[in-house]
Protein backbone atom coordinates (compact mmCIF):
# COMPACT_ATOMS: atom_id res chain seq x y z
CA UNK A 1 0.00 0.00 0.00
CA UNK A 2 1.48 3.55 -1.07
CA UNK A 3 1.15 6.27 1.14
CA UNK A 4 2.37 10.30 0.63
CA UNK A 5 3.91 11.97 3.52
CA UNK A 6 4.19 15.89 3.39
CA UNK A 7 5.04 18.55 6.21
CA UNK A 8 3.33 22.01 6.27
CA UNK A 9 5.98 24.77 7.00
CA UNK A 10 4.51 25.23 10.08
CA UNK A 11 5.78 21.55 11.18
CA UNK A 12 2.49 19.78 10.71
CA UNK A 13 3.06 16.32 8.99
CA UNK A 14 0.02 15.09 6.60
CA UNK A 15 0.04 11.37 5.95
CA UNK A 16 -2.21 10.00 3.23
CA UNK A 17 -2.97 6.85 2.25
CA UNK A 18 -5.26 6.37 -0.89
CA UNK A 19 -6.85 2.62 -1.01
CA UNK A 20 -8.73 1.50 -4.01
CA UNK A 21 -11.12 -0.88 -3.08
CA UNK A 22 -12.30 0.78 0.38
CA UNK A 23 -16.06 2.47 0.22
CA UNK A 24 -14.93 4.48 3.85
CA UNK A 25 -12.10 7.17 4.81
CA UNK A 26 -10.71 7.52 8.34
CA UNK A 27 -9.51 10.85 9.34
CA UNK A 28 -6.86 11.03 12.44
CA UNK A 29 -5.11 13.40 14.13
CA UNK A 30 -2.68 12.11 16.84
CA UNK A 31 -0.24 14.33 19.46
CA UNK A 32 2.60 13.83 21.44
CA UNK A 33 0.86 14.64 24.89
CA UNK A 34 -0.13 11.89 27.30
CA UNK A 35 0.91 11.22 30.98
CA UNK A 36 4.67 11.09 30.04
CA UNK A 37 4.80 14.78 29.43
CA UNK A 38 2.66 15.58 32.62
CA UNK A 39 3.57 16.66 36.30
CA UNK A 40 3.05 14.63 39.40
CA UNK A 41 0.06 17.42 40.32
CA UNK A 42 -1.19 17.20 36.78
CA UNK A 43 -1.28 13.72 36.43
CA UNK A 44 -4.23 12.55 34.41
CA UNK A 45 -4.48 16.17 32.60
CA UNK A 46 -3.40 14.44 29.02
CA UNK A 47 -6.76 12.06 29.43
CA UNK A 48 -8.49 14.76 30.69
CA UNK A 49 -8.02 17.04 28.01
CA UNK A 50 -9.27 14.53 25.18
CA UNK A 51 -13.06 14.24 27.04
CA UNK A 52 -13.05 17.72 27.11
CA UNK A 53 -12.15 18.39 23.51
CA UNK A 54 -16.11 15.98 22.77
CA UNK A 55 -18.01 18.78 24.96
CA UNK A 56 -17.82 21.52 23.12
CA UNK A 57 -16.10 23.60 20.13
CA UNK A 58 -16.54 26.66 18.99
CA UNK A 59 -18.80 25.67 15.86
CA UNK A 60 -20.46 23.20 17.81
CA UNK A 61 -20.98 24.81 21.16
CA UNK A 62 -23.22 22.59 22.71
CA UNK A 63 -22.50 18.93 24.97
CA UNK A 64 -24.11 16.20 21.83
CA UNK A 65 -23.50 18.53 18.81
CA UNK A 66 -20.64 16.51 18.01
CA UNK A 67 -21.74 12.71 18.76
CA UNK A 68 -25.31 13.64 17.09
CA UNK A 69 -23.67 15.09 13.63
CA UNK A 70 -21.17 12.30 13.12
CA UNK A 71 -24.29 9.84 13.98
CA UNK A 72 -25.76 11.48 11.16
CA UNK A 73 -23.13 10.42 9.26
CA UNK A 74 -23.39 7.05 9.85
CA UNK A 75 -19.80 7.52 11.44
CA UNK A 76 -17.85 5.72 13.64
CA UNK A 77 -15.52 7.80 16.20
CA UNK A 78 -13.62 7.73 19.12
CA UNK A 79 -10.37 9.22 20.90
CA UNK A 80 -7.62 7.63 23.11
CA UNK A 81 -4.85 8.68 25.24
CA UNK A 82 -1.47 6.66 26.24
CA UNK A 83 1.50 7.53 28.17
CA UNK A 84 3.09 9.39 24.69
CA UNK A 85 -0.02 10.82 22.75
CA UNK A 86 -3.43 11.37 22.19
CA UNK A 87 -5.66 10.28 19.37
CA UNK A 88 -8.74 11.60 17.68
CA UNK A 89 -10.47 9.82 14.48
CA UNK A 90 -13.38 9.44 12.64
CA UNK A 91 -14.42 6.95 9.89
CA UNK A 92 -17.17 6.90 7.79
CA UNK A 93 -18.61 6.35 3.95
CA UNK A 94 -16.03 8.14 1.34
CA UNK A 95 -18.67 10.67 0.85
CA UNK A 96 -18.27 12.12 3.88
CA UNK A 97 -14.84 12.59 3.78
CA UNK A 98 -14.79 16.72 3.94
CA UNK A 99 -17.78 16.49 6.79
CA UNK A 100 -15.77 14.02 8.93
CA UNK A 101 -12.43 15.92 8.23
CA UNK A 102 -14.39 19.34 9.63
CA UNK A 103 -15.70 17.46 12.82
CA UNK A 104 -12.18 16.20 13.33
CA UNK A 105 -10.38 18.97 13.08
CA UNK A 106 -12.72 20.92 14.88
CA UNK A 107 -12.39 18.98 18.38
CA UNK A 108 -8.78 19.38 17.72
CA UNK A 109 -8.73 22.62 17.14
CA UNK A 110 -11.54 24.54 18.59
CA UNK A 111 -12.69 23.23 22.07
CA UNK A 112 -14.16 25.61 24.62
CA UNK A 113 -13.81 24.37 27.94
CA UNK A 114 -17.19 25.22 29.38
CA UNK A 115 -17.08 25.39 33.03
CA UNK A 116 -20.24 23.76 33.72
CA UNK A 117 -18.83 21.13 31.07
CA UNK A 118 -15.68 20.52 33.06
CA UNK A 119 -17.34 20.07 36.52
CA UNK A 120 -19.59 17.18 34.30
CA UNK A 121 -17.03 15.57 32.65
CA UNK A 122 -15.23 15.67 36.11
CA UNK A 123 -17.70 13.01 37.45
CA UNK A 124 -17.64 10.93 34.47
CA UNK A 125 -14.02 10.33 34.72
CA UNK A 126 -13.76 9.70 38.06
CA UNK A 127 -16.64 6.88 37.37
CA UNK A 128 -13.75 5.74 35.07
CA UNK A 129 -10.98 5.26 37.69
CA UNK A 130 -13.37 3.83 39.70
CA UNK A 131 -14.15 0.70 36.79
CA UNK A 132 -10.75 0.08 36.16
CA UNK A 133 -9.76 -0.10 39.89
CA UNK A 134 -12.34 -2.90 39.75
CA UNK A 135 -11.00 -4.76 36.99
CA UNK A 136 -8.03 -6.72 38.51
CA UNK A 137 -6.58 -7.40 34.77
CA UNK A 138 -6.52 -4.07 33.96
CA UNK A 139 -4.94 -2.52 37.72
CA UNK A 140 -2.38 -5.70 37.64
CA UNK A 141 -0.88 -3.57 34.11
CA UNK A 142 -0.37 -0.30 36.17
CA UNK A 143 0.53 -1.80 39.41
CA UNK A 144 3.55 -3.61 37.22
CA UNK A 145 4.86 0.10 35.37
CA UNK A 146 4.77 1.48 38.84
CA UNK A 147 7.12 -1.33 40.15
CA UNK A 148 9.24 -0.83 37.11
CA UNK A 149 9.29 3.09 36.87
CA UNK A 150 8.35 3.98 40.21
CA UNK A 151 7.49 7.96 40.53
CA UNK A 152 9.04 9.03 37.47
CA UNK A 153 5.96 9.65 34.74
CA UNK A 154 6.24 6.27 32.70
CA UNK A 155 4.87 4.63 36.53
CA UNK A 156 2.03 7.08 36.77
CA UNK A 157 -1.52 5.69 35.33
CA UNK A 158 -2.88 7.49 32.64
CA UNK A 159 -6.06 8.16 34.18
CA UNK A 160 -4.69 9.99 37.09
CA UNK A 161 -6.08 10.23 40.63
CA UNK A 162 -9.94 11.37 41.59
CA UNK A 163 -8.03 13.82 44.06
CA UNK A 164 -6.28 15.16 40.54
CA UNK A 165 -8.89 15.09 38.30
CA UNK A 166 -11.38 16.54 41.03
CA UNK A 167 -8.75 19.29 40.88
CA UNK A 168 -8.19 20.43 37.36
CA UNK A 169 -9.08 24.05 36.50
CA UNK A 170 -9.86 25.74 32.90
CA UNK A 171 -6.58 27.72 33.29
CA UNK A 172 -4.56 24.30 33.36
CA UNK A 173 -6.43 22.23 31.01
CA UNK A 174 -6.06 25.84 28.74
CA UNK A 175 -2.23 26.30 29.67
CA UNK A 176 -1.50 22.23 28.89
CA UNK A 177 -3.31 21.94 25.43
CA UNK A 178 -1.90 25.96 24.33
CA UNK A 179 1.88 23.82 25.17
CA UNK A 180 1.26 20.60 23.75
CA UNK A 181 -1.22 20.59 21.07
CA UNK A 182 0.98 22.55 18.48
CA UNK A 183 1.74 21.76 15.17
CA UNK A 184 5.40 20.03 15.61
CA UNK A 185 3.48 17.54 17.46
CA UNK A 186 0.62 16.72 15.10
CA UNK A 187 0.24 13.81 12.69
CA UNK A 188 -2.70 14.04 10.77
CA UNK A 189 -3.66 10.73 8.58
CA UNK A 190 -6.17 10.20 5.69
CA UNK A 191 -6.53 6.58 4.84
CA UNK A 192 -9.80 5.34 2.49
CA UNK A 193 -11.04 6.15 -0.59
CA UNK A 194 -9.30 9.39 -1.72
CA UNK A 195 -7.52 11.05 -3.83
CA UNK A 196 -4.11 12.19 -2.20
CA UNK A 197 -4.51 15.60 -3.75
CA UNK A 198 -7.50 16.93 -3.02
CA UNK A 199 -7.06 15.58 0.45
CA UNK A 200 -3.95 17.52 1.20
CA UNK A 201 -5.91 20.40 -0.04
CA UNK A 202 -8.37 19.88 1.93
CA UNK A 203 -6.19 19.44 5.28
CA UNK A 204 -4.28 22.21 4.37
CA UNK A 205 -7.29 24.56 4.79
CA UNK A 206 -7.94 23.09 8.28
CA UNK A 207 -4.15 22.77 9.80
CA UNK A 208 -2.56 26.02 8.32
CA UNK A 209 -3.05 28.39 10.82
CA UNK A 210 -1.90 25.98 13.63
CA UNK A 211 0.71 27.33 15.90
CA UNK A 212 4.19 25.64 15.20
CA UNK A 213 5.10 25.24 18.69
CA UNK A 214 8.18 23.48 19.87
CA UNK A 215 8.68 19.40 19.45
CA UNK A 216 7.53 17.67 22.86
CA UNK A 217 10.47 16.46 24.77
CA UNK A 218 10.03 14.83 28.77
CA UNK A 219 13.02 13.69 30.89
CA UNK A 220 14.66 10.45 30.45
CA UNK A 221 13.04 7.39 32.50
CA UNK A 222 15.47 5.82 34.41
CA UNK A 223 15.08 1.98 33.41
CA UNK A 224 18.45 0.66 35.62
CA UNK A 225 17.55 -2.18 37.84
CA UNK A 226 20.17 -4.92 39.61
CA UNK A 227 17.67 -7.12 41.20
CA UNK A 228 14.24 -8.72 40.93
CA UNK A 229 11.83 -6.98 42.16
CA UNK A 230 8.05 -7.78 43.25
CA UNK A 231 4.79 -5.58 44.32
CA UNK A 232 1.29 -6.77 45.36
CA UNK A 233 -1.76 -5.02 45.35
CA UNK A 234 -4.45 -6.88 47.94
CA UNK A 235 -7.25 -7.39 46.42
CA UNK A 236 -10.20 -10.15 48.36
CA UNK A 237 -10.51 -12.19 44.50
CA UNK A 238 -10.77 -16.03 43.63
CA UNK A 239 -8.66 -15.30 40.67
CA UNK A 240 -4.95 -13.56 40.64
CA UNK A 241 -3.68 -11.71 37.92
CA UNK A 242 0.10 -11.64 37.59
CA UNK A 243 2.47 -9.86 35.16
CA UNK A 244 6.16 -11.01 35.15
CA UNK A 245 8.22 -9.16 32.73
CA UNK A 246 11.69 -8.44 32.31
CA UNK A 247 12.92 -4.74 30.58
CA UNK A 248 13.39 -4.59 26.84
CA UNK A 249 14.37 -2.20 24.71
CA UNK A 250 12.99 1.38 23.15
CA UNK A 251 10.72 1.47 19.85
CA UNK A 252 13.80 2.16 17.76
CA UNK A 253 15.80 -0.60 18.67
CA UNK A 254 16.85 -2.61 15.37
CA UNK A 255 16.07 -6.23 17.40
CA UNK A 256 12.67 -5.62 18.13
CA UNK A 257 11.68 -7.54 15.26
CA UNK A 258 13.30 -10.71 16.54
CA UNK A 259 11.65 -9.89 19.98
CA UNK A 260 8.65 -10.00 18.60
CA UNK A 261 9.24 -13.31 16.69
CA UNK A 262 10.30 -14.53 20.39
CA UNK A 263 6.83 -13.28 21.63
CA UNK A 264 4.75 -15.04 19.15
CA UNK A 265 6.27 -18.19 20.43
CA UNK A 266 6.46 -17.96 23.62
CA UNK A 267 2.59 -16.21 24.49
CA UNK A 268 0.50 -15.61 20.90
CA UNK A 269 -2.13 -18.09 20.13
CA UNK A 270 -3.34 -21.30 20.98
CA UNK A 271 -0.61 -23.14 20.36
CA UNK A 272 2.19 -20.93 22.10
CA UNK A 273 3.92 -22.66 24.12
CA UNK A 274 2.89 -20.73 27.50
CA UNK A 275 -1.13 -21.44 26.10
CA UNK A 276 -0.24 -24.97 25.59
CA UNK A 277 1.73 -25.35 29.26
CA UNK A 278 -0.52 -22.86 31.48
CA UNK A 279 -4.12 -24.09 29.70
CA UNK A 280 -3.40 -27.07 27.94
CA UNK A 281 -1.40 -29.11 30.44
CA UNK A 282 -1.61 -27.74 33.82
CA UNK A 283 -5.21 -26.14 33.28
CA UNK A 284 -4.54 -23.02 35.47
CA UNK A 285 -5.54 -20.71 33.50
CA UNK A 286 -8.19 -18.84 30.67
CA UNK A 287 -5.73 -16.44 29.38
CA UNK A 288 -2.21 -16.50 29.30
CA UNK A 289 0.03 -13.99 26.92
CA UNK A 290 3.17 -12.45 26.37
CA UNK A 291 3.81 -9.03 24.74
CA UNK A 292 6.61 -6.69 24.14
CA UNK A 293 5.68 -3.07 25.29
CA UNK A 294 8.31 -0.36 23.57
CA UNK A 295 8.17 3.37 24.22
CA UNK A 296 10.81 6.45 23.14
CA UNK A 297 13.26 5.12 25.96
CA UNK A 298 12.37 2.42 27.23
CA UNK A 299 10.53 -1.42 26.67
CA UNK A 300 9.55 -4.29 28.66
CA UNK A 301 8.66 -8.21 28.03
CA UNK A 302 5.89 -9.10 29.85
CA UNK A 303 4.32 -11.96 30.53
CA UNK A 304 0.33 -11.81 31.85
CA UNK A 305 -2.07 -14.28 32.85
CA UNK A 306 -5.34 -14.94 35.34
CA UNK A 307 -4.47 -17.94 37.87
CA UNK A 308 -6.64 -19.70 40.35
CA UNK A 309 -5.11 -17.69 43.79
CA UNK A 310 -4.08 -21.26 44.98
CA UNK A 311 -2.14 -21.99 41.92
CA UNK A 312 -0.06 -18.50 41.50
CA UNK A 313 3.07 -19.92 42.50
CA UNK A 314 2.71 -23.02 39.72
CA UNK A 315 1.35 -20.63 37.24
CA UNK A 316 4.65 -18.63 37.67
CA UNK A 317 7.28 -21.25 37.80
CA UNK A 318 5.65 -22.79 34.23
CA UNK A 319 6.50 -19.37 32.98
CA UNK A 320 9.61 -19.77 33.92
CA UNK A 321 10.36 -23.10 33.04
CA UNK A 322 8.94 -22.12 29.21
CA UNK A 323 11.77 -19.09 29.91
CA UNK A 324 14.91 -21.03 30.61
CA UNK A 325 13.84 -23.82 28.10
CA UNK A 326 13.91 -20.74 25.20
CA UNK A 327 16.77 -19.51 26.17
CA UNK A 328 19.12 -22.77 26.24
CA UNK A 329 17.35 -24.79 23.66
CA UNK A 330 17.12 -23.45 19.63
CA UNK A 331 13.53 -23.59 18.42
CA UNK A 332 12.87 -26.11 15.48
CA UNK A 333 12.72 -25.30 11.89
CA UNK A 334 9.23 -25.81 11.88
CA UNK A 335 7.82 -24.09 15.01
CA UNK A 336 9.77 -20.81 13.81
CA UNK A 337 8.03 -20.93 10.39
CA UNK A 338 4.90 -21.10 12.30
CA UNK A 339 5.74 -18.13 14.57
CA UNK A 340 6.77 -16.07 11.33
CA UNK A 341 3.50 -17.12 9.89
CA UNK A 342 1.28 -16.35 12.22
CA UNK A 343 2.47 -12.67 12.54
CA UNK A 344 2.80 -11.91 8.93
CA UNK A 345 -0.77 -13.17 8.87
CA UNK A 346 -1.76 -11.12 11.60
CA UNK A 347 -0.37 -8.18 10.36
CA UNK A 348 -2.24 -8.48 6.63
CA UNK A 349 -5.82 -9.71 8.76
CA UNK A 350 -5.12 -6.13 10.62
CA UNK A 351 -4.71 -4.05 7.59
CA UNK A 352 -8.69 -5.20 6.30
CA UNK A 353 -9.61 -1.57 6.72
CA UNK A 354 -8.98 2.28 6.76
CA UNK A 355 -8.51 2.99 10.07
CA UNK A 356 -6.32 -0.06 10.75
CA UNK A 357 -4.19 1.97 8.07
CA UNK A 358 -4.28 4.84 9.12
CA UNK A 359 -3.07 3.68 12.59
CA UNK A 360 -0.02 1.64 10.94
CA UNK A 361 1.67 4.47 8.90
CA UNK A 362 0.82 7.33 12.19
CA UNK A 363 2.32 5.43 14.49
CA UNK A 364 5.74 5.03 13.02
CA UNK A 365 5.85 8.15 12.20
CA UNK A 366 5.03 9.50 15.71
CA UNK A 367 8.51 7.74 16.82
CA UNK A 368 10.15 9.54 14.14
CA UNK A 369 10.84 5.83 12.85
CA UNK A 370 11.50 5.41 8.71
CA UNK A 371 7.68 4.16 7.46
CA UNK A 372 7.96 0.93 6.62
CA UNK A 373 5.30 -0.78 4.34
CA UNK A 374 4.36 -4.12 5.09
CA UNK A 375 6.02 -5.73 2.92
CA UNK A 376 9.30 -4.12 4.48
CA UNK A 377 8.06 -5.12 7.45
CA UNK A 378 7.14 -9.21 6.12
CA UNK A 379 10.86 -9.15 4.35
CA UNK A 380 12.33 -8.20 8.20
CA UNK A 381 10.33 -10.48 9.82
CA UNK A 382 11.30 -13.69 7.14
CA UNK A 383 15.19 -12.99 8.12
CA UNK A 384 14.88 -13.86 11.44
CA UNK A 385 16.58 -16.96 12.35
CA UNK A 386 16.43 -20.02 15.79
CA UNK A 387 19.54 -18.71 16.49
CA UNK A 388 18.28 -14.94 17.25
CA UNK A 389 15.38 -16.00 19.02
CA UNK A 390 18.10 -17.83 21.51
CA UNK A 391 20.34 -14.79 21.63
CA UNK A 392 17.35 -12.42 22.27
CA UNK A 393 16.05 -14.34 24.77
CA UNK A 394 19.45 -14.84 26.32
CA UNK A 395 19.71 -10.90 26.40
CA UNK A 396 16.50 -9.89 27.71
CA UNK A 397 15.82 -12.41 30.15
CA UNK A 398 18.62 -11.83 32.72
CA UNK A 399 17.29 -12.26 36.97
CA UNK A 400 18.06 -8.82 37.59
CA UNK A 401 15.54 -7.09 35.89
CA UNK A 402 12.93 -9.59 36.16
CA UNK A 403 9.77 -7.60 37.75
CA UNK A 404 6.44 -9.74 39.56
CA UNK A 405 3.29 -7.87 39.84
CA UNK A 406 0.38 -9.51 41.32
CA UNK A 407 -3.53 -8.53 41.70
CA UNK A 408 -4.76 -10.70 44.37
CA UNK A 409 -5.47 -11.98 48.17
CA UNK A 410 -2.04 -11.44 49.14
CA UNK A 411 0.12 -9.12 51.49
CA UNK A 412 3.35 -11.37 52.02
CA UNK A 413 5.71 -10.26 48.82
CA UNK A 414 8.53 -13.15 50.52
CA UNK A 415 6.29 -15.87 49.92
CA UNK A 416 7.36 -15.52 45.97
CA UNK A 417 10.77 -14.71 46.02
CA UNK A 418 12.54 -17.68 46.13
CA UNK A 419 10.47 -18.88 42.84
CA UNK A 420 12.09 -16.02 40.62
CA UNK A 421 14.73 -17.78 38.80
CA UNK A 422 16.14 -18.31 35.90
Amino acid sequence: MKYHKTTLKNGLRIITIPMKNTETVTVMVLVKAGSDYETREINGISHFLEHMCFQGTKTRPNSGDISRELDSLGAQSNAFTSKEFTGYWAKAHKKHFPKILDVVSDIYLNPIFKEDAIEREKGVVVEEIKMYEDLPQHKVGEVFEELLYGTQPAGWPIIGSEKNVRSFTKEQIFNYRKKHYTAKNTILVIAGGIETKKAETLAKKYFTSITGGLKNKHEKTNSAQENPKIKLHFKETDQAHIILGFRSFDVKNKDNPKIAVLEAILGRGMSSRLFRKLRDDLGICYYVRAGNDTADDRGFFAVASGLSKDRVKIGIEAILGEIKKIKTELVSAEELRKAKDLMIGNMYLSLETSDSYADFYSFQDLYDLKIKTPEEKEKRIEKITAKDIMDMANKIFDKKTMNLAIVGPFKDEGEFKDILKI
